[in-house]
């Protein structure tokens, strides 16, 4: 684990550069501990179908482990369907994972973090 945030990358594609670890360091905190996977869509599906007793491909899926970890899943076939960046997903995923539900609070901060990291 690199300053808090474990990254595995289960697709065959390449990440794009984001600052990870910044990005969760500004929203969560340094003492935060999480764990970044990239997951192919069967793999993301499979995930929410254990989890939320959903049937379909998420793009992002974020869950508490405790109050100082958690783990996000990203889909990045899912994500270009949607239009969201990987950079975007991420942002929302850390939101979740902070507590915040839907909404225009939610969206405002999203927007805000978006635009100090110049993304």
């Amino acid at each position: 684990m690199k300053d808090g945030v474990s990254i595995l990358n289960n697709t065959n594609g390449t990440l794009p550069r984001v600052p990870f670890a910044r990005i969760k360091d500004h929203v969560l905190g340094t003492d935060y501990e999480l764990s970044l996977v990239f997951v192919e869509a069967d793999e993301a599906r499979t995930i929410s179908l254990r989890t939320k007793e959903k049937d379909y491909v998420p793009n992002v899926l974020s869950f508490p482990l405790s109050e100082s970890s958690g783990e996000i899943f990203i889909c990045p076939s899912e994500a270009k369907k949607t239009g969201f960046s990987i950079a975007e997903l991420f942002i929302h995923a850390l939101c979740h994972l902070k507590g915040m539900d839907h909404g225009v609070t939610m969206e405002r901060t999203e927007a805000e973090i978006c635009k100090e990291f110049g993304l």
